[in-house]
């Protein structure tokens, strides 16, 4: 029989908890709670019908209604996703005389405006997740719930006080309720009746679980550092790094105004597409939906069709920061000034651009501008130069005013005269010059429009190109980058596409601001003739009709047509705040693509360098200096929150045979009937039947054979795509054919290390 109440329905073995006594008062808070949020959710609804029915008006006005929209959209929608539910704990002050303060997933407040729940990211909240016994902070106790399908399946009273933790056992008693141990863990460890530990060797899906109630302190630490510089959050499987790293993303963008959409907002870049699928229900059930997430690979068009690159060496060298001043010196290659004048022909003279007015012109784009989007910019300055020298032409033709020749020359306005006598306006001179067709292929040759893309393609295709734009490359580097025109792009060369199409630019903007200045152009003159012909048939001078030609107004109807539109690549950045988990995996090369993406250098780096397939033998603050970090602060996360410890036992042996100094975290779930089962290969599906047939719930995931075909609760990866992963039972397959020395040892380490409650390692 189970006792039920309103919203606590325990089991009947917990039947002592629902004594009135020890809920009364959360069941009150529950009552208030749910009659809150169905009004906060009737208001918000109205809210935002309103604001949608407002004008969208013009610059900063539709900005700030956007972001309210946002705003609006974004609350609801977790209000929404929730019921009382939206309670993860309260917290009791060691002040008999103080108020419970419960958290919650957002803040509410009843109709008076006091609150009700606060919100996990305000400062009322850190205690609940951050209060040890050794470090109360004003507290005497904390309870967390376990909620299933709205209601409260179980709690836990964590006393942090001597005076709490003999009422709690008075209350309780000593049962705890079958729970794991902690196996005579530290103070710095979750508590034995710990809503966490009870909770860590629950049933895996293909979503990562909430474990927002559950966060501990040495984590919430990390989550709540400020955003200025850089925090490597450093620590080995199981630790909650990407738990940290997704909490961290809601707690910024709730606290620091620097970092909301209109400053550039937040990217998170994982590993891989399987990570991103498992947390994507993350973020927004956390209110967040701004944030911006992503693979390297999605960074670059030819993300999507790359393959990996299978050549170590080859890898190596494509992920050296020297490649990618390569491509810059790809690029400036084709930014040379002519070495031979040109002669440009005009109606009223013909006009010599020498060498050295080439090179002022090639020198003219401010520092920065991408090479193709700076053309426009040269070709005005040649337009320019050739114009002001038509000038001084004019100017040489008269003498104290009076013209020396037969008409052709400088009229008194400034125009120039042409040998009918008629004035030349500047804009004409300009419009002249720029049609030349000869000026034009010059000015192609000089700084052609260049496709990122086949830039790259055309270093690893001419060996003698390679030569020139990385002459630190060896014969047999060049030989071994060489690839023919039509290979398929690789994970190394992502990178560099990256800087090639950053250096270079948009190659269609010249086209675009061509086809937009003509449109303009034809617009103005057609309107021109017909203002003309309107006040022409005026016969009153002082007329409104008259206004039509005012130049302010001439600029307005240009500026009614804007520049076609173009999607934008919301990848691009900047960012104000980006976070990169697995971070171990970057090479120098791809830390590139990072970085300009966040110029604040205001970033959350997240990995294990006993993790990296390639090696990792400096500390974070040496790799990062070398990519362009200073002032890295390194936070480590030391328990494995995950793996059970016979597992992790066999784990370490693996990975400390290649990395003997790896920093294996300590496990705190260390009960037994986890041990690692081993046996041949031919067992495959009868082990998996097996446990199916045991588990109605969970997942699994088979390791190591390409030819298993995955279901819907057993997938298949390879033992790189599984980072960031956590499942019931991994079976590794054959663990010595996914290679030798580091990298193989890393494959094996990860893989066996996904595992939360069963390994099985099937050899042939």
């Amino acid at each position: 029989m189970q006792h039920t109440t309103s919203v606590f329905d325990l089991p009947e073995h917990l039947a002592a908890k629902a004594d009135p006594a020890l809920v009364e008062r959360d069941e009150q808070l529950f009552t208030e709670l749910s009659g809150s949020l169905e009004q906060t959710v009737t208001d918000l609804t109205a809210r935002l019908a309103t604001v949608r029915r407002s004008p969208a008006g013009h610059g900063q006005t539709a900005v700030e209604r956007d972001a309210e929209i946002h705003r609006l959209v974004a609350r609801l929608r977790g209000l929404r996703r929730h019921g009382p539910d939206l309670c993860l704990g309260r917290t009791v002050a060691d002040d008999a005389t103080a108020e419970h303060v419960y958290v919650g997933r957002q803040g509410l407040t009843d109709a008076a405006g006091e609150p009700l729940l606060v919100d996990w990211r305000s400062p009322a909240a850190e205690a609940f997740f951050a209060a040890t016994p050794a470090h109360p902070m004003g507290l005497a106790s904390r309870r967390r719930y376990r909620w299933h399908l709205g209601r409260v399946r179980d709690y836990w009273d964590e006393p942090l006080t001597p005076a709490a933790l003999a009422s709690n056992r008075e209350d309780h008693g000593d049962d705890d309720g079958g729970r794991e141990g902690d196996g005579g863990v530290g103070d710095a460890l979750p508590d034995a009746r710990s809503a966490f530990v009870a909770s860590l060797g629950g049933s895996r899906t293909d979503r990562m679980r909430d474990v927002l109630g559950t966060i501990q302190g040495d984590q919430d630490a990390i989550i709540r550092a400020g955003s200025r510089g850089t925090l490597v959050v450093d620590g080995g499987p199981g630790t909650g790094k990407t738990v940290v790293a997704l909490h961290r993303c809601a707690y910024l963008l709730y606290t620091d105004p620097l970092l909301g959409h209109r400053r550039g907002g937040v990217l998170f870049v994982g590993p891989h597409q399987p990570y991103l699928d498992y947390v994507a229900d993350v973020l927004p059930d956390l209110g967040e939906d701004g944030v911006q997430t992503c693979t390297l690979a999605d960074l670059v068009p030819e993300g999507a069709a790359a393959v990996p690159e299978r050549d170590p060496a080859v890898a190596r060298l494509k992920g050296n920061l020297a490649m990618v001043e390569a491509v810059e010196a790809a690029v400036r290659f084709y930014e040379q000034p002519p070495a031979d004048g040109l002669l440009v022909e005009t109606p009223w003279a013909d006009l010599w651009l020498s060498p050295a007015d080439w090179a002022r012109a090639l020198g003219s784009p401010d520092p920065g501008t991408p090479h193709n989007e700076a053309r426009d910019g040269i070709r005005d300055e040649i337009v320019s130069i050739l114009v002001d020298r038509l000038a001084e032409q004019g100017d040489d033709r008269y003498e104290d005013g009076a013209e020396v020749e037969d008409g052709a020359g400088l009229a008194d306005d400034g125009a120039y005269g042409g040998d009918e006598g008629g004035d030349v306006s500047p804009d004409v001179l300009r419009a002249a010059v720029r049609r030349d067709a000869g000026l034009t292929a010059a000015v192609d040759r000089a700084w052609p429009l260049l496709d990122a893309a086949e830039l790259v393609a055309d270093l690893w295709a001419v060996p003698a190109y390679l030569r020139h734009c990385a002459p630190w490359t060896s014969p047999e580097d060049r030989a071994a980058l060489r690839r023919p025109a039509e290979s398929a792009w690789t994970d190394a060369d992502l990178p560099l596409l990256d800087a090639a199409r950053h250096r270079l630019g948009d190659p269609d903007a010249s086209r675009r601001r061509a086809r937009h200045e003509a449109t303009v152009s034809s617009e103005l003159e057609y309107r021109s003739q017909v203002i003309d012909d309107l006040v022409a048939a005026d016969d009153d001078r002082e007329s409104e009709v008259v206004m039509l030609r005012s130049s302010d107004l001439a600029e307005a109807l240009a500026g009614a047509f804007d520049p076609d539109d173009v999607a934008h690549d919301h990848l691009v950045g900047p960012f104000a705040h980006v976070v990169v988990d697995e971070a171990q995996e970057l090479t120098d090369a791809a830390w590139q693509m990072v970085l300009r993406r966040c110029p604040s250098r205001s970033l959350t780096v997240v990995g294990d360098r006993a993790q990296a397939r390639g090696g990792f033998t400096e500390t974070w603050q040496e790799r990062l200096d070398r990519v362009g970090l200073t002032g890295v602060t390194v936070s480590p996360l030391t328990y494995n929150y995950r793996t059970p410890a016979a597992i992790m036992a066999e784990a370490e042996v693996v990975v400390r045979a290649a990395i003997p100094d790896a920093n294996v975290p300590v496990s705190v779930r260390t009960t037994s009937g986890h041990e690692v089962r081993h046996g041949s290969v031919d067992e495959l599906e009868t082990v998996l039947e097996e446990w199916l047939a045991e588990h109605p719930d969970g997942t699994a995931c088979v390791v190591g054979d390409p030819g298993f075909v995955g279901t819907s609760r057993v997938r298949s990866l390879a033992p790189e795509l599984t980072k960031g992963l956590e499942f019931d039972l991994v079976v590794l397959v054959d663990p010595e054919a996914l290679g030798s020395g580091v990298e193989g040892a890393v494959d094996r380490y990860v893989a066996m290390t996904r595992a939360t409650e069963r390994l099985v390692v099937l050899t042939h």
